[in-house]
């Protein structure tokens, strides 16, 4: 039973609306409301504020049965999914990640299908499972970052009961989950906030308006956010939260939200009695997010790095485009390994300023980056959504794989990444609203155009056909060739896992050699060292030594064959 409790400071009168009952509601202390009779598990409720005649669905409604306008349901988690009680968690520190999306994984498209192909994930090596948005948004699909439902779980993959599934299921075969949570902004259509309180400022980011983090009546907004933070990790069990892009975070308080959600986040670890981590998605190279509260960071337990994808995947891939004019040199590729950050205090000519600064060693340890050959956003975020398989060699994904896998930071692979999927991720929307979805076509043509692309090229993203192209086919792993990267993977994240000196989280133990003709580069691990090719030439192998890993074994002269990766015991 609840007394469905509103925040809604800008409302004169209040009405709930209960199983087609209305009811007046009492304001009471804060801007808050409350109604006089309680609602039983399963009724269905909205808010009518003043003179309106349409219902609002509860800004902090846990379930929206139908949908992002419909009414909102009283609704708890059934107590009988959990079975998962011996889990006691994990540290996301130098694990294995395995970013997905709901809606493409599989061909059913739910949480519940995702759960089918769970033990494939398990067999590889994967440590955590770290899914794209599954908070509510409208339409059935979507990348999910235009949700609007912080509370709900999005009903066409199945609503909360099935994540609930998920995760357990997850636990059960010793996956932890991560979350991908988006507070920085919400989406263009279901937005009722603005109707009940000033959750939103007059400021901008690229994606509308700001959220109010800092001005007149943030503190409920700010609670609102840390809630629903909360709520994934407690209610649902998750292990962790990837914040999506917190440089759009405006706050300007002395306590960051980012830090007061450490420090909650710590607080319930500590009830909990597992470990609960927070990683950041930011673009501003500040390695204040992951430097200790103690130290005078914020203490989140990593963050992407974007600089890690941008220098590894030019090297081996040869594009300069965009925001990658500053990448692509060994010498580019060799400061990321070694430090972190490419841009700390240097200047960055997408920018057209200086950017980022760098990191402190002693302070930070190197499983605080999580770094990646492709994420949902470096494919998907390209004109017609291709991924590197799409256009490299096997050889080149081979060394791609090997640079991240052996590399001092935390590893993610994006779904299918593993077998090469041939299948694209690309941009898809579902947008019921047909101005809606004509604008965000247009726009998205129109972007790719600017950069020198065929419109005509650039798939619709309203087109269900995006969608469903962009699904994984799995019966793939069984071919030849997907089946040999795929192998090759899983012996990778196993040696990974094999050999203490990739355990090392200090800076100073990677060094590193190259070629100044271009045509290898190194990687020192202690006594292991992990060479690629960076030539279609074959290439004499710099460092010999009992080989634990290859894509192509070097020959009986020692030679290397181009587009390879090769780990090496040195003698």
């Amino acid at each position: 039973m609840t007394s469905l409790p509103v925040w809604a400071p800008l409302a004169r009168q209040l009405r709930v609306v209960i199983d087609d009952r209305t009811h007046e509601m009492r304001p009471t202390d804060g801007g808050w409301w409350e109604s006089p009779v309680s609602a039983e598990p399963g009724a269905r409720y909205g808010y009518l504020i003043d003179d309106a005649t349409d219902p609002r669905p509860d800004p902090r409604s846990t379930r929206q049965p139908d949908g992002v306008h419909g009414l909102s349901q009283v609704h708890d988690v059934d107590p009988e999914i959990w079975t998962d009680s011996a889990w006691t968690g994990r540290s996301v520190a130098g694990a294995v990640i395995y970013e997905l999306h709901i809606g493409t994984f599989t061909a059913a498209g739910t949480l519940d299908g995702a759960i089918d192909r769970l033990d494939q994930l398990v067999g590889l090596g994967v440590d955590f499972v770290e899914l794209m948005p599954v908070n509510a948004f409208n339409g059935t699909h979507n990348w999910g970052y235009d949700g609007v439902g912080w509370y709900a779980v999005q009903e066409t993959y199945g609503g909360p009961d099935a994540l609930a599934r998920f995760v357990n299921a997850c636990h059960t075969r010793g996956l932890g989950v991560i979350v991908d949570a988006v507070y920085n902004h919400l989406g263009p259509s279901g937005n009722y906030l603005p109707e009940f309180g000033p959750y939103l400022t007059t400021g901008a980011t690229s994606w509308g308006q700001s959220v109010n983090l800092d001005e007149a009546d943030s503190d409920e907004v700010r609670e609102y956010i840390l809630g629903s933070a909360l709520r994934w990790l407690e209610v649902f069990h998750v292990d962790g939260l990837r914040l999506d892009a917190v440089h759009a975070l405006v706050d300007r308080t002395a306590l960051h939200l980012l830090e007061e959600l450490q420090i909650r986040t710590d607080e319930l670890s500590r009830r909990v009695g597992r470990p609960l981590a927070l990683i950041a998605e930011s673009d501003l190279n500040d390695p204040k997010l992951i430097t200790a509260r103690s130290e005078g960071g914020y203490g989140l337990a990593a963050q992407w790095s974007d600089d890690g994808h941008h220098a590894i995947h030019t090297t081996i891939s040869g594009e300069r485009q965009g925001y990658y004019a500053d990448f692509g040199s060994l010498e580019c590729l060799s400061k990321v390994l070694r430090e972190g950050f490419f841009h700390a205090l240097t200047y960055s000519s997408f920018r057209r300023r200086r950017h980022g600064r760098p990191i402190d060693p002693q302070h930070v340890a190197t499983t605080s980056l999580v770094v990646y050959t492709c994420n949902h956003d470096q494919i998907g975020n390209r004109a017609i959504g291709d991924r590197p398989s799409a256009y490299l060699t096997p050889g080149q994904l081979a060394a791609k794989a090997a640079l991240v896998l052996t590399s001092p930071y935390t590893p993610m692979l994006f779904m299918g990444e593993e077998w090469a999927a041939s299948s694209p991720f690309q941009f898809f929307t579902s947008h019921p609203e047909p101005e809606l979805g004509e604008a965000t076509a247009n726009g998205r043509k129109a972007e790719f155009a600017e950069h020198g692309w065929d419109a005509d090229e650039v798939p619709d993203p309203q087109d269900p056909e995006t969608f469903e192209r962009s699904k994984l086919l799995w019966d793939e792993i069984e071919e030849p060739g997907h089946a040999r990267i795929l192998e090759f993977y899983r012996s990778l994240i196993a040696l990974r896992k094999g050999e203490p000196e990739f355990s090392d989280d200090d800076f100073a133990s990677v060094a590193i050699d190259f070629d100044s003709a271009g045509t290898w580069f190194a990687m020192h691990r202690g006594a292991l060292t992990t060479v690629v090719t960076l030539t279609e030439r074959p290439v004499p192998n710099p460092f010999p030594g009992d080989v634990l890993l290859a894509w192509e074994p070097p020959s009986d002269d020692g030679t290397l064959s181009g587009h390879n990766a090769v780990v090496v015991r040195r003698a």
